[in-house]
């Protein structure tokens, strides 16, 4: 799942830390979804809907996963 954290955070010129403080996580949190290492919880995306005032689906992008084995 890819998503715009970290434009969406530097537009507004927040460190990773105090974007987790905002939304109540640790920043290693967030290192790990700007990263697109992690999926965030139902619970978190609302959260991040709420402080940035955008749909979730404005701030996460489902990228479906391709079967790698099939042509």
């Amino acid at each position: 799942m890819k998503n715009r954290l970290r434009v969406l955070r530097a537009e507004r010129d927040w460190s990773q830390a105090e974007l987790a403080d905002k939304v109540g996580v640790a920043r290693q949190t967030i290192v790990a979804l700007e990263a697109d290492k992690y999926a965030p919880s139902l619970v978190l995306a609302f959260k991040f809907s709420r402080l940035f005032q955008l749909p979730v689906e404005k701030i996460f992008i489902d990228e479906p996963e391709t079967d790698k084995g099939k042509k």
